[in-house]
């Protein structure tokens, strides 16, 4: 379930429109790094690992629709940081990849 979750974040960001095709790359790269520290955490911790999939699938479905409601991306963007809260001692790798994830959907302004 994880791996699709991923897959489908992967798909939504490689149909992104952004004249930064560099940007496009290293958000893909991010979600690499994601999908490790997911896929470590879901061995300890199943549920917490689920849940920041699923607010990184949001946040890129989000990201990705041509129609972009008020405050929806900040929301699932916000879901996402909060969802990884708590395991900067013991994951640090995954805080900081969720972190950057929220940075860069920031940065390209969409």
């Amino acid at each position: 379930m994880l791996e699709e979750t991923i897959k489908r974040i992967e798909l939504a960001v490689g149909s992104l429109q952004t004249p930064d095709g560099e940007k496009k790359q290293e958000l893909l790269k991010l979600l690499r790094t994601l999908k490790a520290e997911v896929d470590r955490l879901s061995r300890t911790h199943g549920e917490h690992a689920h849940s920041i999939a699923g607010y990184a699938a949001l946040a890129a479905h989000e990201a990705t629709r041509q129609e972009k409601p008020e405050g929806m991306l900040e929301h699932t963007v916000e879901g996402l940081s909060l969802s990884s809260k708590g395991f900067e001692a013991s994951h640090p790798e995954l805080v900081e990849a969720v972190n950057n994830i929220c940075t860069m959907l920031a940065r390209l302004g969409i």
